[in-house]
């Protein structure tokens, strides 16, 4: 039986990988990454396999987790930018 995500919960899980990603990009331009590498490419692969699961159920939030993760200053921009069109 296949059934999405419930909104509250996609939105939580975003917001956490998009923190792990902007945690991973600080670490990588103070050039202290290369210290948790194998630690943060687990990480990787366990995100991975959860956005390839929930793919099957629910395409976008697994496209919105991997944008989180590969670009977390893009994902909390359009965030921020739908926050802000929502208030308006």
């Amino acid at each position: 039986m296949s059934e999405k995500v419930p909104a509250e919960i996609a939105v939580i899980l975003t917001e956490f990988v998009e923190k792990v990603g902007l945690l991973r990009r600080d670490m990588q331009q103070k050039k202290e990454l290369e210290k948790y590498e194998a630690r943060m490419q687990r990480i990787e692969q366990k995100l991975n396999a959860l956005a390839e699961r929930v793919s099957a159920d629910d395409p976008d939030l697994a496209k919105a987790m991997r944008t989180a993760w590969q670009m977390p200053a893009r994902s909390l921009a359009f965030r921020n930018a739908a926050h802000q069109k929502d208030n308006e």
